[in-house]
């Protein structure tokens, strides 16, 4: 059994990820359910051989040795790349592929709000893309890239783990480092790419306090980063942010927080009414003057910026969770037990759909 047969099958079947373990079938997750694939069971010299598909380097087979886990990315010629996590369970192998098409989607083929288009396109500030794993945001953050690409003459550098979206130069140029090849780990890559001559910087992900706090400077220092938290929303990204940091230190994180965030957008996948894929859900936060003051302030900022998210959709183009819910319900893309499964405020919801129906 090769590989590239299974991911090309699993492509067929419109899966995002595939499960490759010894002992079982390779596994396909379709419209968010684990499907067992009709595929024979992998063997230990099944799973060997598939492992030698991915012609993993030696740097890369010592790391997976000491670590017992890797993460790298892997093409399949006219099918799409994938990011894959190679790891041990049971002390035998196993993996896992996330599908990633060779093209870089478009804001409107991903449904995502026209705001997220202007976001895009600031000059400079701190940009992030939220929502639990699998909800689409480095998708969202590679759209917004090609934005960028296709119109602006601008230095872009991404430091990635793996690399996931490959871009090709347009008005832009693209340079594309992944850890543990092109760079240590992601704060030192931020810090090597404040002295390559950058206009816009994407980390993959914000993991620690050092890589939050050489954004944020990045940021004050005239550039538009870039980067992703594994946070529900607005008000828990902000937050997210500040408690990395020691007491002493939170309320001048909060100060330089306020200055440097131009936007979060939080998104949650949620199955079509159709059956015919995924659409997300997006909550928008638009920094304003309220939202920067309710930032700074601890006992303003939750309530103070989910009002702010709710209440300027029509100034900055901002919307809450439940308001894209609404919006999709009517759209009939979702159904009503889906829009009230996803929302922040299920009962709240129930109430404003009712007064729409």
């Amino acid at each position: 059994m090769k590989l590239n047969d299974i991911l090309k099958k699993s492509v067929e079947l419109k899966a995002s990820d595939v499960h490759l373990k010894t002992g079982s079938a390779p596994l396909f997750r379709i419209m968010g359910n684990i499907e067992r694939s009709n595929l024979d069971t992998l063997t230990k010299k099944d799973f060997e051989s598939l492992l030698s598909d991915l012609n993993l380097n030696d740097y890369m087979l010592k790391k997976l040795e000491v670590e017992k886990q890797i993460d790298i990315g892997y093409g399949v010629s006219g099918v799409g790349r994938f990011r894959v996590n190679v790891f041990y369970q049971r002390g035998t192998l196993a993996a896992v592929f996330r599908y990633i098409p060779y093209d870089i989607p478009s804001i409107e083929s991903l449904n995502l709000p026209k705001v997220v288009k202007k976001i895009s396109l600031r000059p400079r500030g701190l940009v992030l893309v939220t929502g639990i794993t699998g909800s689409g945001k480095t998708t969202t953050l590679a759209s917004m890239i090609g934005i960028i690409n296709k119109t602006k003459k601008k230095n872009i550098i991404t430091i990635e783990d793996p690399i996931e979206y490959l871009h090709k130069d347009e008005q832009s140029s693209i340079i594309q480092r992944q850890v543990g090849y092109d760079t240590i780990d992601f704060a030192s890559g931020l810090k090597g790419a404040l002295r390559e001559d950058p206009d816009v910087i994407l980390i993959g992900e914000m993991r620690d306090r050092e890589t939050i706090s050489t954004a944020i400077e990045a940021v004050e220092t005239g550039h538009l980063v870039m980067s992703t938290l594994h946070t529900v929303d607005a008000v828990e990204t902000v937050n997210r942010i500040i408690s990395s940091f020691p007491l002493d230190e939170q309320q001048q994180i909060r100060i330089q927080l306020s200055g440097t965030i131009e936007a979060v957008i939080s998104q949650r996948l949620i199955e079509r009414a159709d059956g015919s894929g995924m659409v997300p859900a997006v909550e928008v936060m638009v920094a304003s003057d309220f939202i920067r003051d309710a930032i700074k302030d601890s006992k303003r900022t939750e309530s103070d910026i989910k009002r702010s998210i709710e209440m300027n959709r029509e100034t900055y183009g901002t919307q809450s969770f439940d308001q894209s819910l609404i919006d999709l319900f009517n759209l009939k893309l979702i159904t009503k037990d889906k829009a009230l499964e996803y929302a922040s405020n299920p009962s709240d919801l129930q109430l404003k759909m009712r007064g729409i129906m």
